[in-house]
């Protein structure tokens, strides 16, 4: 019998935050590579029919990763993450924003902070994603925008990756 995978995703407008909380079928290095190399986030950051595409990426303390949000008719919505701490194999956090395809922040869209912790637990990983925002208009404007729905499409193209890749090994 297939275990149910966890998902959870609350939102706390008192401390500005979003959490999600989502198990994956997979053992640990394979998860961190899903969200750590570039090659691998093109192919499933992004909610289907949109793909992802990346611009440039350097996964280090200091470092950013710029790429594009692409739309079934060609449009382009930019983001930019900027790194900041990085615990191989268990937690990175990054300043997350939307930007134009130079990678210049927008300051009038959202931006958050955003804590990843990956937890292994026998061929299960446990990814949590704690959100934060500088104040409840961004987080609100985030949530209006569709967040909850594009990032739980996304991770279900995370899982098809994920089986894709254990089938291969």
């Amino acid at each position: 019998m297939k275990k149910q995978l966890e998902f959870e995703f609350s939102v706390n407008k008192e401390n500005k935050t979003i959490t999600v909380k989502r198990e994956f079928a997979a053992e640990l290095p394979l998860v961190w590579d899903a969200y750590t190399k570039s090659e691998l986030l093109d192919q499933w950051w992004a909610p289907k029919p949109w793909k992802a595409r990346t611009k440039t990426m350097d996964f280090r303390e200091g470092g950013h990763w710029h790429y594009a949000m692409v739309g079934p008719e060609g449009e382009e919505h930019w983001a930019l993450a900027n790194y900041k701490t990085i615990e191989p194999k268990k937690r990175f956090t990054a300043m997350d924003g939307f930007a134009d395809a130079a990678g210049v922040i927008d300051p009038a869209m959202p931006q958050s902070k955003w804590e990843v912790n990956f937890t292994p637990q026998d061929e299960v990983t446990l990814v949590e994603n704690l959100i934060t925002f500088d104040d409840l208009a961004q987080l609100e404007t985030t949530i209006q925008m569709g967040f909850k729905e594009g990032l739980t499409a996304a991770m279900e193209g995370l899982d098809a990756l994920l089986a894709a890749q254990k089938q291969e090994a």
